[in-house]
């Protein structure tokens, strides 16, 4: 306790929670990849100049001059009645049928975790999670004092003999598993997507077992082809809590998100979103809602996947092309992210700094896992940078990956542990 007093006079005084209170590894990164010289493929920033800014600003502009004193006044701590009716509308695309009342809007999907955990993990309950799994969800878990286990993914999502697997020895144990906490579509960090057949298995486990299932689905609209994906929700309306957010298909900024829950967890969840902070913003939802009534957001929700499958091709493509033998990687059909695994002995984390001295960033591997591996793994992100700075920051990467293997062949192995991660077939996911 004297070594922490030395750096925080106030490290007595704090609740025991607040000791899984540490910045992510994306954060820590943020200072460096800011600079303009430095290609980041490391932050989920959507590309919101897509957007018709013009178009929006004037629609906000209208908004405040003409509703000024409801857009700019508290509301309810559910939501907006109109814009939760709009929230179904956009849910059915995925096959969900719901209720507005069953809606309670968030400030972003991260605020609808941080109230699911509150009301239903006590310390050392345990929550599963996808190995590697969304690094946001693991510090709110650690926040609350969960137990995080891993389940494996492979190329197919979420692999259900692990998770049946995982249940029957957490049963035997008597450990208490709260829920399951899936990014089933174009999955964060790792690109992958759960399968239609391995949905209803997982569901069917789930149910086995009686464990809940978080359904956090942020990107299940920015698919690259075909229709977007069938929901769990849509298949399971009273074990499955679905999590929804425009940040990635409207805007980031204005932090809106939403719950859809069983309705005596969504009565909870009101609660809950009272005592943190009353109400959502007002104006926020207002923009949102303004935004689903007159502007065409179906069609701006193609433009952008287009926009993020060009860049999508342009990593891939320089991915093939230039990244040395023994690197695989993901190939997403949507979302954000491509998983790149190393060869044996390199260490992402350890390997970070020597890329940024080389102008360019990613997040490693380490961040997505409640337990400190993944070592072997980073998370590249295409959504922001333009497709000529992608392409030049994979060479830039591959350059340092090459110098690394010349130390690891030269020295021995860099990595300073051992590694998980998604499973791959044969070499690798390529």
């Amino acid at each position: 306790m004297e070594q922490h007093s030395r750096t925080d006079a106030y490290a007595d005084r704090y609740a025991a929670r607040a000791a899984g209170m540490v910045p992510s590894e994306i954060r820590a990164l943020f200072a460096m990849v800011a600079r303009p010289e430095v290609v980041s493929l490391a932050g989920g920033a959507p590309y919101v100049s897509a957007l018709p800014l013009d178009a929006v600003g004037r629609m906000i502009g209208d908004l405040v001059a003409g509703k000024g004193a409801e857009v700019l006044q508290y509301g309810s701590a559910q939501g907006d009645e109109q814009l939760r009716e709009h929230i179904c509308e956009v849910m059915s695309l995925e096959g969900i049928q719901a209720s507005a009342d069953d809606v309670v809007v968030t400030v972003g999907a991260q605020q609808a975790l941080d109230l699911i955990t509150k009301i239903f993990v006590d310390p050392g309950d345990v929550v599963l999670a996808e190995a590697p799994s969304y690094v946001g969800a693991l510090g709110t878990f650690a926040s609350y004092q969960a137990d995080v286990v891993h389940v494996p993914l492979d190329e197919g999502g979420l692999v259900p003999s692990a998770l049946r697997e995982s249940l029957a020895r957490l049963r035997a144990e008597g450990r208490r598993v709260k829920f399951l906490y899936t990014v089933p579509t174009f999955q964060n960090p790792a690109g992958v997507t759960l399968t239609t057949a391995r949905r209803a298995q997982i569901l069917e486990i789930c149910a086995e077992y009686d464990v809940l299932v978080i359904e956090d689905n942020p990107y299940g609209l920015l698919g690259f082809d075909g229709e977007p994906m069938r929901a769990l929700r849509a298949d399971d309306a009273e074990r499955v809590i679905y999590l929804g957010s425009f940040s990635k298909t409207i805007a980031s900024g204005l932090r809106v998100g939403w719950v859809l829950a069983p309705h005596a967890v969504r009565a909870k969840l009101v609660l809950a979103a009272e005592s943190a902070i009353l109400c959502p913003s007002n104006f926020s939802q207002l923009a949102v809602r303004e935004y689903l009534a007159t502007q065409p957001w179906r069609e701006q929700i193609k433009d952008f996947r287009e926009l993020y499958r060009t860049r999508r091709d342009a990593l891939l493509e320089s991915l093939d092309q230039l990244m040395p033998d023994g690197c695989t990687w993901t190939r997403p059909a949507g979302g954000f992210f491509v998983w790149l695994t190393l060869p044996e002995g390199l260490d992402a984390k350890a390997m970070a700094p020597r890329a940024i001295a080389e102008r360019v960033a990613y997040v490693p591997g380490t961040g997505f896992y409640a337990d400190g591996t993944g070592q072997r793994h980073m998370r590249l992100s295409y959504c922001f940078p333009e497709p000529h700075r992608i392409r030049e920051g994979v060479r830039r990467l591959a350059g340092v990956v090459e110098q690394e293997i010349r130390l690891r062949d030269t020295f021995g192995s860099t990595s300073g542990g051992s590694s998980t991660g998604v499973q791959t077939p044969g070499p690798g996911i390529v």
